[in-house]
């Protein structure tokens, strides 16, 4: 399965839906994870942290909302990112505690 990780741009939000960690345990499980580009910089999380866990970084979450068959935020889908959403894919948002 295709996941994908978008930056969060909803105001005030820095936390990542992914961290390096669970994508090495998904990459190790079959899975092929995208993050987007400075998704993890709220976070203090680079780009290269996530590459070297497995994921495949991309420019835009425009790729992410294309190709993906599963897509993981932190947040609702704002109008932008609604949009962009396709019938029957998946979006999951961890609850946070």
């Amino acid at each position: 399965m295709l996941i994908g990780v978008p930056k969060e741009i909803k105001t005030d939000e820095y936390r990542v839906g992914l961290i390096p960690s669970t994508i090495t345990e998904l990459v190790a499980s079959g899975h092929d994870v995208e993050v987007e580009t400075h998704a993890g910089e709220g976070s203090g999380i680079s780009d290269d942290e996530y590459a070297t866990a497995g994921a495949h970084v991309v420019a835009t979450a425009d790729q992410i909302f294309q190709r993906a068959e599963l897509i993981v935020k932190v947040k609702e889908p704002l109008t932008a990112e609604r949009k962009q959403l396709r019938r029957k894919r998946p979006v999951t948002m961890p609850s946070a505690r």
